[in-house]
């Protein structure tokens, strides 16, 4: 049971389940945020690492899930179409995530919630720049800075989901290629981090538990996302985040 539970209290585990159920139905209805609420919730209460472990497989299923959700036709021409973002984010997520016991942990969490308010901010704020083509160096360092906060969090969301919007890509395609994105970015974290020492046998358990909260979580937000006005939800989502974003902050600032 102690390994079921990773070390933490019965209570404290229960919290982290409704935490995780959250963070799912997010994903569901939105394509993502689940790695940044969990980060946020999960690290209130338990060691930043613990809770980088604990989302490591929910990541990968759940972002398996949203990919192929409307089947598989689309997702090679959605490959190809955003390799350089691939290919960038895949080189700087393996290089920081070794870096994860290097950096103190209060550093990580006020970096993490300085870019999740400041984007956030921006798009309840109404800044949203757009435009059709962008240069491929452009595409390069979106990528390179979403592996890099992935490598070191979990967290690749906000750079992606800035790229696709000044990208306007419509909301069906998007939901799509973020769920290829996080996906191969999850497995790549899984690796980075069985090699980094963060996923190992105490922490395991912890994460093949939270798959259950999470994938219940993404079928209600499925759900939700069908039959609810998306624009409301991604709304109220942007204001979670950023509260979530002034935690980590809060936090970081208290060591």
């Amino acid at each position: 049971m102690d390994m079921f539970f990773s070390g933490l209290t019965p209570a404290l585990f229960a919290i982290a389940f409704a935490v995780t159920l959250v963070a799912g139905t997010i994903k569901g209805m939105v394509g993502f945020a689940m790695p940044m609420v969990m980060i946020s919730g999960l690290s209130s209460f338990i060691s930043p690492e613990l809770a980088l472990a604990g989302l490591i497989l929910p990541t990968v299923a759940t972002n398996v899930l949203q990919a192929f959700r409307h089947g598989a036709g689309e997702v090679w021409v959605a490959v190809k179409r955003f390799k350089i973002f691939l290919m960038a984010g895949a080189v700087t997520l393996l290089g920081f995530a070794q870096l994860v016991n290097v950096i103190p942990s209060n550093v990580m969490l006020l970096t993490i919630g300085v870019i999740v308010s400041f984007f956030t901010g921006i798009q309840l704020l109404g800044w949203s720049p757009s435009f059709q083509h962008a240069p491929k160096r452009f595409e390069a360092l979106f990528g390179g800075v979403a592996g890099a906060i992935g490598g070191l969090s979990g967290i690749w969301g906000p750079p992606t989901v800035m790229y696709l919007s000044v990208l306007d890509v419509a909301k069906k395609e998007s939901l799509r290629i973020q769920g290829i994105i996080y996906g191969l970015g999850a497995a790549l974290l899984l690796l980075s981090h069985i090699g980094s020492g963060v996923l190992n046998a105490k922490t395991l358990p912890f994460s093949v538990a939270m798959l259950v909260p999470a994938l219940l979580g993404l079928q209600v937000g499925f759900r939700l996302h069908d039959r609810i006005d998306q624009k409301n939800f991604k709304r109220l989502t942007q204001i979670v985040l950023f509260v979530a974003g002034l935690n980590l902050i809060r936090k970081g600032l208290m060591g």
